[in-house]
């Protein structure tokens, strides 16, 4: 028995070495995720970067793998301009390579989402260069390791231990057992007809204060942490996407088109709402455009607006007695109490509307990207700068501190009291 215990004990450390190496060696390669770093990529560098070739900027695939400094790279996307305020070197280089054009200031992102975006960009570019060698398997991206294998593997691994643990106790218990009592190794003359308590062991646990005490703080802490993210995620509806009436793609029409969000939303540039565009609208391109470009018959959702707004597409005809209005269902809606106006952000602000929508020209059907909460407000509000400098709103602001400075008279007018959104909401 001693053997066995023994043998145990040091089985039982090696596998301990082996999990812990596991679970870093997965911790460590899930640290970025190319998928994210697609979707960011494409929501915020392909106006002005390609992987493979130069567009208003450089090449990023030959510029990432050239430069293997991940913490300077990281910084280098959420603020450039810092760096070169800084006299950075590299970050002058480069300024003065791209004939001293600036890159836009991305302080939105989080240290894991440039870290997606480079880990993308140079799996990509690899891959790209693997296809130009015309090599006889081509590479795939590295994903990294599914999350249901990961936690399958963890569960296995937890599974494993126990297992272990349980039978190092038998093991000690049987030598202690024997050490004991070492008669008990002889066969008993007679078989034991007592009756077994099959309740024993539980009635045993019951009678034991601290591990009913044990038991009783870990149902408290579940209980209070389950009650706590309830309440936490209470009306956060993150990733809700009701069926429309009409399904509209807005990959198609954003992406694909690359049609400009306030073509549709004219309000989100002049007024507190984004508004939602009539079926006028829809109709001065779909008025002739009736199915797709490879699709033989006339779209089912288009004839849907055309059902709608009384429109007979062979006579080309209105009938404004057959118009409905289409029942669209709100996705992004905040609360009574909170204030937020389209024109401060997108016109004053300069915000662009994936900073809040997400990567609108890649969906087919749109859902609440952002949670919309105060505390996602307060972090955007506590990191995005504002530049002042040829903005009119803050220009008037500040000629009207300028006047409080010197004695002035300053009216209400003057500080905004007669813009529309302050009374009318």
């Amino acid at each position: 028995m001693s053997s066995i215990s023994f043998t145990f004990k040091h089985f039982y450390r090696a596998f301990l070495l082996v999990a812990g190496l596991a679970i870093w060696s997965i911790s460590a390669n899930a640290q970025t995720d190319a998928t994210k770093g697609e979707a960011i990529f494409k929501a915020k560098c392909t106006a002005c970067h390609a992987i493979d070739k130069q567009v208003i900027g450089p090449a990023l695939g030959p510029q990432l793998t050239k430069e293997t400094d991940d913490k300077w790279l990281v910084k280098w996307i959420q603020n450039n301009q810092a760096l070169m305020a800084a006299k950075d070197k590299k970050a002058m280089d480069i300024y003065n390579q791209f004939n001293q054009a600036g890159m836009t200031v991305f302080t939105d992102l989080s240290d894991a989402d440039a870290g997606n975006i480079i880990t993308y960009v140079r799996a990509a570019y690899k891959d790209i260069q693997d296809k130009a060698k015309a090599a006889p398997a081509t590479a795939a991206v590295e994903q990294g390791p599914s999350m249901l294998i990961v936690y399958a593997l963890v569960g296995v691994i937890i599974l494993a231990l126990i297992v272990i643990l349980v039978l190092n106790k038998v093991v000690k218990t049987l030598d202690n057992l024997v050490a004991t009592k070492p008669e008990i190794l002889v066969a008993p003359a007679a078989v034991d007809t007592t009756p077994v308590d099959k309740y024993a062991t539980i009635k045993r646990l019951a009678k034991n204060k601290k591990f009913v005490f044990f038991v009783l703080l870990c149902v408290s802490i579940a209980g209070g942490s389950w009650t706590w993210v309830s309440l936490w995620n209470t009306n956060v509806h993150t990733g809700y996407q009701p069926v429309q009436p009409i399904k509209y793609p807005h990959d198609l029409h954003a992406g694909a088109m690359q049609i400009k969000c306030q073509y549709c939303h004219s309000g989100a540039y002049k007024s507190k709402n984004a508004s939602i565009p009539s079926l006028n609208v829809c109709m001065n391109c779909h008025k002739v455009i009736d199915r797709r470009k490879d699709a033989t018959e006339p779209s089912t959702e288009i004839a849907k607006i055309y059902t709608a707004i009384g429109f007979d597409p062979k006579t080309q005809k209105y009938d404004s007695t057959l118009a409905r209005p289409v029942q669209w269902v709100r996705i992004h809606n905040l609360p009574d109490f909170a204030y937020f106006n389209h024109s401060q952000h997108v016109t004053v602000g300069k915000i662009e509307c994936t900073t809040c929508h997400g990567p609108v020209q890649s969906m087919k059907e749109m859902y609440q990207y952002s949670p919309l909460t105060m505390k996602w407000c307060i972090q955007c509000h506590k990191r995005t700068e504002i530049n002042y400098k040829g903005n009119a709103y803050y220009e008037k602001m500040e000629a009207v501190h300028e006047l409080l400075r010197k004695g002035g008279k300053v009216t209400e007018a003057q500080m905004g009291g007669i813009e529309c959104g302050k009374c009318h909401y």
